[in-house]
């Protein structure tokens, strides 16, 4: 979409660039940083992202690797659950309903609709509150270094999804480990230990 807009001289931005400007970014920060001389044409940009990203997900989106293995785990424990996410509410609500989640959570958590957007704690201290649930007795899964940064900001534990960004970058935002995806072995690891120091879930 930007070389179509002539963006960077037509040529196309790499994975780096992407990575750096664009990933798990809120969208206002996006459009200043793209257009820093002409926010409405930043602003125009993103929303026109967002559209052809839910035209796009509405097709194309997959649940990752083991999403309903974890799922299950988290329900037969009957664990609060929140969706905590930088993307607008249209979006997420869609990603939510297209991966059959959509009973799942008990909250989504907008970051634009919070005083302040991932990287800084808010969403996730709103999720919180919206759980009515601790710090001490949660955790996170996050695929960002912004969201994986506001969720140690916020006092829990995050379980980073290397799925795009690099390991090394994700890495710098201070996870408690990285996975592939809902099946890697450390997970499962770290769960059957958080089993044995919390009991048997009941049935």
């Amino acid at each position: 979409m930007l070389q179509e807009i002539g963006f960077n001289g037509g040529a196309p931005i790499t994975e780096e660039f992407f990575i750096d400007t664009v990933a798990g970014k809120h969208n206002d920060d996006i459009a200043l940083s793209l257009f820093p001389d002409d926010l409405p044409r930043g602003l125009k940009f993103v929303d026109d992202k967002e559209a052809k990203f839910r035209t796009m997900a509405a097709r194309q989106l997959r649940p990752l690797d083991g999403l309903d293995r974890v799922r299950k785990w988290i329900e037969r424990r009957g664990l609060k659950r929140a969706a905590v996410t930088n993307a607008p509410r249209a979006n997420a609500e869609l990603m939510i309903s297209v991966l059959g989640l959509s009973d799942f959570f008990d909250a989504v958590i907008i970051g634009g609709e919070c005083e302040h957007a991932k990287p800084h704690p808010d969403p996730y201290l709103k999720g919180l509150e919206a759980l009515k649930a601790s710090k001490d007795h949660s955790f996170v899964f996050e695929d960002s270094f912004s969201g994986i940064k506001a969720g140690v900001a916020a006092g829990m534990p995050v379980i980073g999804l290397a799925t795009r960004n690099p390991e090394k970058l994700l890495m710098e935002a201070k996870p408690a480990f990285l996975i592939k995806d809902y099946n890697d072995e450390k997970l499962w690891d770290a769960l059957e230990e958080l089993d044995k120091a919390s009991g048997p879930p009941s049935v």
